[in-house]
């Protein structure tokens, strides 16, 4: 899920820790209310049936888009490889969490 926090957290996903082994499914402007945002085990796959009134659909995926058929099954699967991510020294993705968030903060604790 590394990456994913921000977009997710708009849509009214969840924060999940980058060590969680997950994908998480956050539904970008529903149509209904009946669809939430799901946490899965990154082990499966999760495929995708479209229906509706047309017969073309927009699929887009990390700000790339493109038509497809109707008849067109879509999967998704967690990669062999992984990729090497640099990191700081002394940062925390709590803390950072905390920081961007303003979690745990009262400004009624604060007078400026």
């Amino acid at each position: 899920p590394t990456g994913s926090t921000g977009y997710s957290l708009s849509c009214g996903g969840p924060v999940v820790l980058p060590q969680s082994n997950n994908f998480v499914i956050s539904p970008v402007c529903p149509h209904n209310l009946n669809v939430r945002p799901m946490v899965v085990s990154d082990r499966s796959v999760i495929s995708f049936e479209v229906e509706g009134r047309s017969n073309n659909f927009l699929v887009s995926l990390d700000s790339r888009s493109k038509a497809v058929d109707a008849t067109v099954q879509l999967a998704v699967r967690k990669e062999d490889f992984y990729a090497r991510l640099v990191r700081m020294n002394n940062v925390n993705f709590l803390t950072t969490l905390r920081s961007k968030l303003n979690w745990g903060f009262d400004n009624r604790n604060y007078s400026g």
